[in-house]
């Protein structure tokens, strides 16, 4: 790595370096863990109560506030100078990341309704495509728009991928690390392993998973709040590198 003035530059070739490393890792991690099926069981959760005629209604229903953030935030968006956001890759990449949080209302809700292996692909793909939209803008904001619209493209079609590999293969393990993307899904995870232990807890009034949903929605509510309120004391890597008019 090599700064020059206020720029950070990759060496040449580092890019190659950087994608081959990944890659190595990938099939190391494919060669060195055990494949990791659908549980019998996955799919039945602890509250499965019906409220006015709709399964499962807590869960389905607490995926609604995806769709409030997602849609205001697309809005805010749209108009770049409120979320403090200004290089064009910035604009995509937190669109598309908005985009994926109001489809993540749909396609969990979706699932939700009668939860079984082939429902499944719409909860978790919305998931994949926004976790890959966070990681490009940080590139972005960090690297440059080259950089971080690449990484978006290559995220993006390995979603698809680790999708299809679970379909054709009944193996998880390629959506699972990309559930570990951001660390915030620590604490969502806790809240669905203790699904039926909070449901107890609570007596019975909220289980873990919807518990799930509704902390995985103050994910982008903190996020936007970010955008809306940060100062920069420095100059953005990527603006510096962005070519001025």
């Amino acid at each position: 790595m090599v700064w020059r003035g206020n720029q950070f530059l990759l060496p040449r070739g580092k890019g190659s370096r950087v994608w081959g490393v990944v890659l190595l890792c990938w099939v190391l991690f494919m060669f060195a863990t055990p494949k990791v099926s659908h549980r019998p069981k996955f799919h039945l959760y602890a509250d499965m109560r019906n409220f006015l005629g709709v399964p499962n209604t807590l869960n389905v229903n607490t995926n609604f506030p995806f769709l409030i953030v997602g849609v205001l935030g697309f809005v805010l968006c749209l108009h770049g100078n409120l979320l403090l956001i200004s290089l064009k890759g910035e604009i995509w990449g937190w669109a598309l990341f908005y985009t994926g949080i109001a489809s993540v209302a749909f396609g969990s809700a979706y699932y939700h309704l009668r939860p079984d292996d082939d429902r499944l692909v719409w909860d978790t793909l919305p998931m994949m495509i926004t976790y890959s939209s966070l990681f490009s803008c940080v590139l972005v904001e960090r690297v440059g728009t080259r950089t971080g619209l690449t990484c978006l493209i290559g995220l993006l079609l390995l979603a698809i991928l680790s999708v299809a590999y679970e379909r054709t293969f009944d193996d998880l393990r390629l959506c699972m690390v990309f559930q570990l993307i951001p660390s915030v899904v620590i604490p969502c995870m806790c809240a669905a392993l203790t699904d039926r232990k909070l449901y107890k807890l609570t007596r019975y009034s909220i289980s873990g998973h919807s518990l799930e949903h509704l902390i995985s929605a103050m994910f982008p509510v903190l996020l936007t709040l970010m955008l809306l309120f940060r100062n920069f004391k420095f100059p953005r890597l990527g603006e510096v590198k962005e070519p001025r008019p």
